[in-house]
């Protein structure tokens, strides 16, 4: 039904399985899904992409069928974003690839950010779709914006509370961001979001997830220490501008998606969709075309 003609494999890497889908040939392109979500968010995009380029599109730790290693309370190693990116570096590694261009969507960018910051030889651009980086986040957190993002404020709350309401209203709290986040009608399918509900309407998930969001806090030290220095990487930036039902998404009242990657990398371009968050299934085609684009643009 999804990935017809993919190769389907798990491979231990970094200690945990990692579970990902591959085919094409030509440059690298690495796909990262976000929250709540698995690598079928690309399920539209990456067989558009396979007759030019190789695709991989992983299940990061903690996501689909992916390990998800328990996280001892206080421990945000297991979860923070140089750990995942580290999963991804050792499969590309394990794959053959040398370097790669990386296309993120929501919590996928926030790794691909910090696996270019790491492994900046590796990296040769960076797609970055509807996220402005975590430290801006932060940085910039106000009313319209902390009402948006209420699910990472619950979840930076101590364990297990987050783990616990959660997890005792799974489908509900699924059901309502699913919808909240998506200003496309049909853009998900039946059959996606019941493979979506499948893999984290569960208590492993709920924990996983929730200690990948609580390890903020070591992301954020890890970008304290790399504050002001910039990706060498073109990356572009693409993002949903409709957020009639989610007023304050990312940016809050100050903040703007290519002002705040500006800060953060030489090269910078981008523009607004017309879709919400789930940019890779609400606008599948407009994502490849960009790509297309950027990476022809830069050379790839």
């Amino acid at each position: 039904m999804f990935f017809e003609g993919f190769e389907r494999e798990r491979r231990t890497v970094n200690g945990v399985d990692i579970n990902f889908v591959q085919s094409g040939a030509g440059p690298v392109i690495l796909l990262l899904h976000g929250y709540p979500q698995t690598h079928l968010l690309w399920h539209m995009v990456a067989p558009q992409l396979t007759g030019e380029f190789r695709v991989v599109a992983p299940d990061m730790r903690g996501y689909g069928d992916s390990s998800k290693p328990s996280a001892a309370p206080g421990d945000h190693s297991v979860y923070c974003k140089r750990t995942m990116a580290q999963d991804i570096v050792a499969l590309m590694d394990d794959l053959g690839h040398d370097t790669w261009h990386v296309v993120g969507h929501d919590r996928g960018v926030r790794v691909g950010h910090r696996m270019a910051l790491d492994h900046s030889a590796r990296v040769k651009s960076l797609t970055s779709l509807d996220v402005v980086a975590t430290q801006a986040v932060f940085d910039n957190m106000d009313g319209q914006l902390a009402g948006a993002f209420f699910h990472w404020v619950l979840m930076r709350q101590p364990h297990p509370v987050p783990e616990t309401l959660i997890g005792n209203s799974v489908k509900f709290y699924f059901d309502f961001l699913m919808d909240r986040w998506c200003a496309t009608e049909g853009a998900i399918t039946p059959e996606a979001m019941a493979e979506y509900e499948r893999c984290f309407c569960n208590q492993e998930a709920v924990n996983a997830t929730v200690a990948e969001y609580r390890s903020s806090e070591l992301d954020l030290e890890h970008d304290e220490a790399d504050r002001g220095r910039k990706l060498d990487c073109p990356v572009m930036v693409l993002w949903g501008g409709n957020t009639a039902k989610r007023p304050g998404w990312q940016t809050g009242k100050n903040m703007g998606f290519l002002e705040t990657w500006g800060d953060r990398a030489h090269d910078v371009r981008g523009k607004a969709l017309d879709c919400a968050h789930f940019i890779p299934e609400e606008r599948p085609d407009d994502v490849v075309a960009e790509v297309r684009a950027f990476l022809a643009d830069i050379g790839a």
